[in-house]
């Protein structure tokens, strides 16, 4: 039996999608490529950009909040170090949430034509974020030496908190690409989400200077709880995690990742006749 034959089973379509996910690691993986290549094609600085957006950032941040406002910063790191450690998974979120939201209509071409798990286009464009993150996380680096500033052995479980970015990213990716396939209007209603999301999530500042009765209705905001997991695990010290908060956090990204993965498997049939 070839390889490409299409096997059609009552009742095992659930099954045979995840099967089918398997056997189009290929495509998974030139789709990946091709997204970062593109991304970068014709600019003038290129992988650059990875690190001039976050720097841009933190130097606003840095003035305005550090400086201006005064904010504290985190335990006895440095304020730009903190500002640093919570920008490069908002940005990982925001990243893939802008480009995946897109992906399908770019791709619309190939959706209508051809048969693969759709499920395959918004996934690679947040791997696309990830090559970003971890460029950007190479910057991080830099500025933690430019400081002198050494991480702890929490530094080991960055990896969890990585992967609960990512989770969190793919889950709202999902939502937005299947939403912008039948109602155009996200593509305006993404960048003002992704805006508003950097203010109200502790990116400028700790989350510790919420008030207490206000932490759990805050820990709703997924990224909270990915933020300051990134910033317990690279700055260390005195830096902690409120626990209710966190656990919440993360309650609510693995509900936006199985929700979102529901209601893409539910609209997916359509997408070739809507897009």
């Amino acid at each position: 039996m070839s390889d490409f034959d299409l096997i059609i089973e009552p009742r095992r379509a659930f099954q045979n999608y995840w099967r089918d996910l398997w056997r189009y690691r290929e495509l998974f993986v030139f789709m990946a490529w091709r997204d970062i290549l593109v991304r970068y094609k014709q600019t003038v600085l290129g992988l650059a950009w990875s690190i001039l957006r976050p720097f841009l950032i933190l130097i606003v941040f840095t003035v305005l909040f550090g400086k201006l406002a005064n904010f504290p910063t985190e335990g006895s790191a440095p304020y730009p170090l903190m500002v640093l450690a919570a920008l490069l998974p908002w940005q990982l979120f925001a990243n893939a949430l802008s480009e995946s939201s897109n992906s399908l209509i770019m791709n619309a071409n190939m959706i209508s034509k051809v048969y693969f798990p759709r499920i395959i286009i918004p996934t690679s464009s947040v791997i696309v974020s990830f090559v970003d993150f971890l460029i950007a996380f190479g910057f991080m680096v830099g500025v933690m030496l430019w400081y002198q500033y050494l991480p702890g052995i929490r530094i080991f479980t960055l990896p969890l908190f990585v992967a609960l970015a990512v989770m969190t990213a793919l889950g709202g990716g999902l939502w937005m690409s299947a939403l912008n396939v039948k109602y155009r209007d996200f593509r305006y209603i993404i960048p003002f989400l992704v805006q508003f999301g950097l203010y109200v999530s502790p990116v400028g500042f700790s989350s510790s200077v919420i008030p207490e009765k206000w932490r759990i209705l805050y820990s709703l905001n997924p990224m909270v709880g990915v933020i300051d997991g990134f910033r317990w695990a690279i700055i260390g010290g005195e830096v902690s995690v409120y626990l209710p908060g966190f656990a919440l956090s993360m309650a609510t990204s693995m509900a936006l990742l199985l929700s979102g993965l529901t209601y893409f498997r539910n609209a997916e049939r359509s997408f070739a006749d809507l897009i």
